[in-house]
C-alpha cells in the first residue's frame, strides 16, 4: 500500500509539470499581445483574428486528441501534444511575426489535450488517487495561468518581447515529464473515422467562427445566418455518419448518458460567467470610474494581483472539492458550486464601486472556478468505461470552451465591447448569476454511482455496481 501511494504521488508530481506548462501557455500571451502586436504590425483586428484562430483550433483539437488517445495510447498522444506546444512556444519567442504568431498559437492550442490524456493515464495507473489527483492538477492549472500572465508582464516591462520566452522553459520541462510518464494500460479499440473527423472539425470550426464574429457582423446579417446554417448542416451530417459507423469517432450513446449530460451542462453554465467574463472583468478593473461609480481605475499590476488572488482561492476550492464530495456527495457539491457562483455575481451586481467590495464577489467566483473544474473533470472520468476516459473528459472540455466563448460574446455585447457604459455590467453580472443558478439546477439531475471511489478504492466502471 505504501509503495502504491508513493507511486501515485510521484505520478501526480510529474503530471503537475505538464499542467503548469498548460497554465502558463494559456495565461502568458494575453497581457503581451497589444505590445507585441505594435512591434510586428498587428492591429486590434489582427489580434482578434489570432484569438479567433486559436479558439477554433482549441475546439477542433479537443475531440481529436482525446479520441486518438483512447485509440492509440494516452502517453503517445500526450507526447505529441506537448511537442506541438513546445514547438509553437519556441517559434513565437524566437521569431515573432504575424505568420509565426498565427502558427505558434495554433500549435499551442494542443494544450486542450493535456487534461483528457492525463486523466486516461491517471485512471489506468493510479485509480485510487483519481479524485485527489485531478483536484491538485486543476489547482496547479489555475495558479499557473495567473502566474504565467504576471511573469510575462513583468518581463515585458524591461523589454517588450522578452515575455514571449516565458513559456519556453516550461514547455521543455513538460516534454521531459511526458517522456517520463508511464504508458496507460487502458484498453484500446476502434479505428479512426476520417469522414466523421472531417465533418466534426469543419462543423465545430464554422460554429466557433460564427459565434466569435457574429457580434461584429450582426447576428441577423446574411453572413451570420449563412454561417449558422452551414454549421447546422455539417454537424447534422456528422451525427448521421457517426450513427451509421461501426467505428464512430465519438460514441453518441455516451453523450446520451444522463450523468455525463448533467456534468457537461453544469460545466457550460459555470464556465459561461466564471471563465467567459474574465476579460470583461479585467477591463472593468482598469477603467476609470464614471459618475455612477462603475470602474475601479486600477493599474496593470493591481489588475494582475487581483487575478492572482482569484486563482489562489480557486486552488483552495479545487483541493477542497474531494473532501466536500465525501462529506456531502457529488450532486450537492455541483449544486453548491452553482449557487455560490450566483451569489458571487449577485455580489458584483450590488457592490462594485470599490476594490474591497469588488473583491468580495470576485473571490467567490474564483473559489467556484476551482470547485467546478475539479468536480466536473473528475466526474467525467468516472461516469464512462475506461476505454473512453479521454474522450469523456474531452467532451467536458468542449462544454467548458463553448460556455466560455458564449459568455465572452455576451460580455462583449452587454458591456459595449468592453467599455463601462452605465449599467451594462450589472446586466451582464445578473445574466451570469442566472446561468450559474441554471447550473445548480442541472446538478440536481446528476446521479452518482452507488459506490464512489474513495482515497483507497478504485472507481467502479460506469454502469456497474461493486
Amino acid at each position: 500500500m505504501t509503495n502504491a501511494i508513493s507511486r501515485g504521488r510521484g505520478l501526480i508530481a510529474v503530471m503537475i509539470l505538464i499542467v503548469v506548462c498548460s497554465g502558463v501557455v494559456q495565461g502568458y500571451l494575453t497581457p503581451l499581445l497589444p505590445v507585441v502586436g505594435a512591434h510586428v504590425g498587428i492591429g486590434g483586428v489582427g489580434q482578434n483574428n489570432l484569438y479567433l484562430l486559436s479558439q477554433i483550433a482549441f475546439t477542433v483539437l479537443t475531440p481529436l486528441l482525446s479520441r486518438w488517445g483512447d485509440m492509440w495510447g494516452h502517453r503517445r498522444l500526450l507526447l505529441v501534444a506537448v511537442t506541438m506546444v513546445a514547438t509553437g512556444s519556441l517559434l513565437i519567442a524566437a521569431r515573432p511575426t504575424p505568420a509565426t504568431l498565427a502558427v505558434g498559437m495554433v500549435l499551442q492550442s494542443a494544450v486542450v489535450g493535456f487534461f483528457p490524456l492525463l486523466a486516461g493515464i491517471l485512471r489506468s495507473r493510479s485509480p485510487e488517487h483519481g479524485r485527489i489527483g485531478m483536484s491538485v492538477l486543476v489547482g496547479a492549472l489555475l495558479l499557473s495561468i495567473g502566474a504565467g500572465g504576471f511573469v510575462a508582464g513583468t518581463l515585458s516591462d524591461e523589454h517588450a518581447l522578452a515575455g514571449l520566452w516565458t513559456a519556453v522553459p516550461f514547455a521543455a520541462l513538460a516534454v521531459a515529464a511526458a517522456i517520463a510518464l508511464p504508458t496507460s494500460t487502458a484498453p484500446r479499440a476502434g479505428r479512426f473515422n476520417l469522414p466523421a473527423a472531417l465533418l466534426l472539425t469543419c462543423g465545430l470550426g464554422v460554429l466557433m467562427w460564427g459565434l466569435t464574429e457574429g457580434g461584429s457582423r450582426g447576428w441577423t446579417s446574411a453572413s451570420s445566418l449563412l454561417t449558422a446554417v452551414a454549421a447546422a448542416v455539417l454537424l447534422t451530417a456528422w451525427v448521421l455518419v457517426e450513427q451509421r459507423s461501426p467505428h464512430p469517432l465519438v460514441n453518441l450513446r455516451m453523450l446520451r448518458d444522463p450523468r455525463l449530460a448533467a456534468v457537461s451542462a453544469h460545466t457550460f453554465c459555470i464556465a459561461f460567467g466564471a471563465i467567459g467574463f474574465l476579460g470583461a472583468n479585467a477591463v472593468y478593473r482598469g477603467t476609470e470610474p464614471d459618475g455612477d461609480g462603475f470602474g475601479l481605475g486600477l493599474g496593470s499590476r493591481a489588475i494582475s494581483l487581483i487575478s492572482l488572488a482569484m486563482v489562489a482561492v480557486g486552488f483552495l476550492g479545487s483541493t477542497l472539492t474531494p473532501w466536500l464530495a465525501r462529506l456531502i456527495g457529488d450532486r450537492a457539491v455541483l449544486a453548491a458550486g452553482g449557487c455560490a457562483g450566483a451569489a458571487g455575481f449577485l455580489s458584483l451586481v450590488l457592490f462594485h464601486s470599490s476594490v474591497p467590495q469588488y473583491l468580495a464577489g470576485a473571490l467567490i467566483v474564483g473559489l467556484v472556478t476551482g470547485m467546478f473544474e475539479a468536480a466536473t473533470r473528475t466526474l467525467s472520468v468516472e461516469v464512462v468505461d475506461e476505454a473512453e476516459t479521454a474522450l469523456s473528459v474531452g467532451v467536458n472540455e468542449m462544454a467548458l470552451s463553448l460556455g466560455a466563448a458564449i459568455g465572452a460574446l455576451w460580455s462583449s455585447h452587454t458591456t459595449a465591447q468592453g467599455a463601462v457604459t452605465g449599467t451594462g455590467y450589472q446586466w451582464a453580472w445578473t445574466a451570469c448569476a442566472a446561468v450559474a443558478l441554471g447550473g445548480a439546477a442541472v446538478a440536481l439531475f446528476f446521479r452518482s454511482p452507488s459506490t464512489a471511489p474513495g482515497p483507497e478504492a478504485a472507481p467502479t466502471p460506469a454502469g456497474r455496481t461493486a
